[in-house]
Order: structure tokens, then sequence, then C-alpha cells
């Protein structure tokens, strides 16, 4: 992986990309910088330009930027041109349009890329526990395989997320992952009789291994610890603050 101004990428790909950090933008007080979230409670002005700045950063700023009302859902909606204009409430997208910059939204969830290499479609996904219990990127991958597109041609990035030395969860939510694999136990370490941390990113990468794909990729940063880089709902929560700004995952067919 490299960091290229304010965003991360892995080399060697055709794809344009960027996991964006909190750095370069506009917005003030606890949203500095870059935060690219108007539902959190920040100028909008400055939300839009700071949109505005990441595109640029990625040469994009000409194509049409999709972002999607994210739930926390598994569900994935194909982007075309007879609904480019539509707003969804999902949790991943994907196209093949070449004018458009798929976008998602993260604050300790993992942002999910995904795409084929003969360059024909690109995915993004937005994956918290509840993304990964209903395995998002299942969905995803069915996709591809409608276009009839071979999963072993397909490559995955999982970016910054929140890592497992903070990620405590309880019991029953352990039991909640183990209930729906028994495999899932292996995602949990445990602190002692009702705590556990839970590792979000090997799961997510497990689950793509068992759907079959072969390349898979991390941007292997905490983004609770690493505060100077990324905004964290978790860590705002611990510091009794009401909201937390949201980083920008942006990519596109080059």
């Amino acid at each position: 992986m490299s960091l290229k101004k304010n965003y991360y990428s892995i080399k060697n790909t055709k794809i344009t990309h960027g996991f964006f950090t909190r750095l370069n933008g506009f917005s003030k007080n606890e949203f500095k910088s870059l935060n690219c979230s108007i539902s959190s409670g920040d100028n909008k002005k400055l939300v839009y330009k700071n949109r505005i700045k990441a595109l640029k950063e990625l040469k994009l700023q000409k194509k049409k930027l999709i972002l999607i009302d994210q739930i926390h859902s598994s569900k994935v909606v194909q982007i075309n041109n007879s609904n480019i204009n539509k707003k969804f409430k999902a949790d991943g997208i994907i196209s093949s349009l070449d004018n458009v910059v798929l976008g998602i939204l993260t604050a300790d969830c993992a942002p999910i890329f995904i795409y084929d290499n003969k360059y024909k479609f690109v995915c993004c996904l937005h994956s918290g526990w509840k993304g990964a219990l209903k395995n998002i990127s299942k969905n995803a991958i069915n996709i591809f395989d409608k276009h009839n597109i071979d999963r072993s041609s397909l490559t995955a990035i999982i970016g910054p997320c929140l890592g497992t030395k903070n990620y405590e969860v309880d019991r029953s939510f352990e039991k909640r992952f183990c209930k729906k694999n028994s495999r899932y136990s292996s995602f949990f370490i445990k602190k002692n009789n009702i705590k556990f941390f839970f590792n979000l990113r090997a799961l997510i990468k497990y689950q793509l291994k068992e759907l079959g794909l072969k390349k898979i990729h991390n941007i292997n940063l905490d983004t609770y610890s690493n505060k100077s880089l990324f905004f964290s709902h978790r860590r705002s929560i611990h510091k009794d603050k009401k909201t937390a700004g949201r980083l920008i995952n942006l990519i596109s067919l080059t």
C-alpha cells in the first residue's frame, strides 16, 4: 500500500481508487478536516468542498459521484444508465459505467473495493459487523457471477477499519456470529468471561477467500488508534462526543 497525499491505495492496478484519510480538508473543530458526511452535523458547504477535493486528488472531478444512503445492510445495487440519478438505501454499489465514481463513507466500518482483472466492473462495500454477519461480500460477488465474471479473476482491497484491540464486544455478540457459522469463533479473542475482541478485518478476508477470491489486499490500519489520520465512531463515543466525521472511499474505472 502507499499513502499519496491524503489517501491510501495499492500499486500496480489500472483501477483508480483511494481510501481517504481525514487530512487536507476544509472542515473545522471535531470534523477537521476532510469530513465527507452531510449528516454528521458539519457545514454542508464545507462537506461538498471536501468531496470535490477528494475527487480532484484522484483526477475524477469530471465524473459523477455516486453515494448511497448506508443502512448497515447487505444490500448491493448495480448502477447503470437507467438508475444513475436515483437514490438508494444500501451498503454496496457496483457498476460498469466509466463516467461514474462509486463512493462509501466510513468511520470504523470496513470499506471494501472489488474489481475484475479485465476492468469491466468496480464495486465498493460498506461492511460493519452487521454487513459482515450478513456477508455483504457474497451478495456483491453474486452480481459479478451474473455477468459471467470468474471469481478467481477478482481482486479485493479491504481498507482502514476498527482494529481488533479496540473492537471489544460482549458474549451475546460473539454467540450471534458463531451461531451463523461455527468457524467464525476464530475471529474472537477472549478477554474474560463476558468480553471478547473481534477481528472484523480477518473475518471479511475469510469470507472473501471462501467466495473464491485469490487476490485480497489489506490497508491494515486501525481507525481508532490513528486519531490524526482517521475519524472513528467508537473513539468519539468513548470521548463522549455526539458525532464523528466520515472518511470517503472512492473507486472508478480508469
